[in-house]
């Protein structure tokens, strides 16, 4: 039970990351194409412990 509340906790942070980042991408100084943009949105939680990924994933979430 705890592991099913935590996985889906976890999936909606997830989610939520990957839906703030593609709706805030023009944002970004990335190049603009749709490889980079899934490559970014899909793989933020790692790319975080990247400074410049870091400050442009920060712009995407201002809005």
């Amino acid at each position: 039970m705890e592991t099913t509340i935590l996985l889906t906790l976890l999936l909606v942070v997830y989610g939520g990351g990957v839906w703030k980042f593609w709706g805030g991408f023009e944002k970004t100084s990335f190049n603009r194409n749709l490889t980079t943009r899934l490559f970014l949105a899909f793989f933020w939680p790692v790319l975080l412990v990247n400074k410049s990924y870091r400050q442009n994933f920060t712009k995407t979430l201002k809005g």
